[in-house]
């Protein structure tokens, strides 16, 4: 079996901390130019579209030459472009960065901003940010947080070494403590660890738990109630399943203010609508580095505003 080869250098640079998509044409196929498989390839984009990048020069090969809509059709061949995108309604809150070494960029992310590019949020994510405001364009994210989250977030510099980062997370050898308001329940026995089957379908909001053999394991431990109103708790997840704290929280009865989908997923919250913000927050991240050997300790300096003032977070 051939070994794929690697793909060469992008010949665009970065558009406010956003790489330009890549597409390699395949190795089989009945186009005779290189316009024709783009306007089949990107058909959700409108062959007019399509043609108009192609004619405008948008559109370039390896070389970082302008692609003519009627070049010859090649097999394996790679292009680049940007796509231009929907605006996006800026996060007001500043990006935290708590450490900064020559390997990695650990960062205080706020509610609202999305870790990386997915779906609609592209430029107003903590890594596009700090693309830009650093300037380091080879930045990646060791793991990420849910866009609501806020808290530690570890960032690579170097594309060579986002493995070992990326292997202490799959191999459970980073230490990760959260913090969450939800509601007090006298009645609760407290602390436990919860064991269940996550599953997380694509395209569905929720995940959910399952029969089956666990895959996300949660310790959630009382931290501090004031005799009245909501109680802040400590969450350690042993696993890391897509929206594993709010699914154990909600399951326990104690489902975390702010949170639109569970129990029961909410009206949807329109863009720019950043009263209430999830009340969980990424508290501490604690690693031995898997490049230097330094043992890490970070610790958010955020607080959450339903502990600090509840009658603020819930009047906004």
């Amino acid at each position: 079996m051939s070994r794929r080869r690697t793909p060469p250098p992008s010949p665009l640079p970065q558009r406010d901390g956003v790489d330009p998509v890549r597409v390699r044409l395949p190795g089989e196929g009945e186009w005779a130019t290189v316009g024709e498989h783009l306007v089949d390839r990107l058909s959700g984009a409108g062959a007019g579209v399509v043609r108009g990048m192609l004619d405008d020069g948008l559109i370039v090969g390896a070389d970082g030459r302008p692609v003519a809509a009627d070049a010859a059709y090649v097999p394996g061949m790679y292009v680049w472009f940007h796509r231009e995108l929907a605006p996006e309604v800026p996060v007001p809150f500043p990006v935290e960065v708590v450490y900064r070494d020559e390997h990695i960029v650990v960062a205080d992310k706020p509610h609202f901003l999305a870790t990386t590019p997915r779906g609609s949020h592209v430029t107003q994510t903590v890594l596009a940010r700090l693309r830009h405001d650093l300037g380091i364009p080879a930045l990646s994210a060791a793991h990420r947080l849910d866009r609501l989250t806020a808290g530690l977030v570890l960032f690579t510099v170097r594309p060579e070494e986002r493995g070992a980062y990326q292997t202490l997370f799959r191999d459970r050898l980073v230490h990760k403590e959260y913090e969450a308001v939800a509601p007090y329940d006298p009645g609760l026995d407290l602390p436990r660890t919860l064991r269940s089957r996550i599953v997380k379908e694509r395209g569905v909001l929720t995940a959910r738990e399952v029969e089956g053999e666990s895959n996300a394991v949660s310790r959630i431990e009382p931290a501090e109630w004031r005799g009245e109103g909501p109680a802040r708790y400590r969450l350690l997840p042993a696993t890391g399943q897509t929206h594993q704290l709010r699914v154990h929280m909600s399951a326990l009865g104690l489902p975390i203010l702010g949170d639109p989908l569970y129990p029961e997923p909410g009206p949807p919250v329109p863009d720019g609508d950043f009263r209430r913000p999830l009340q969980l927050l990424a508290r501490v991240l604690e690693f031995t580095d898997p490049v230097t050997g330094v043992p890490h300790r970070f610790v958010s300096g955020r607080q959450l505003a339903a502990w600090t003032s509840y009658a603020d977070w819930a009047g906004r």
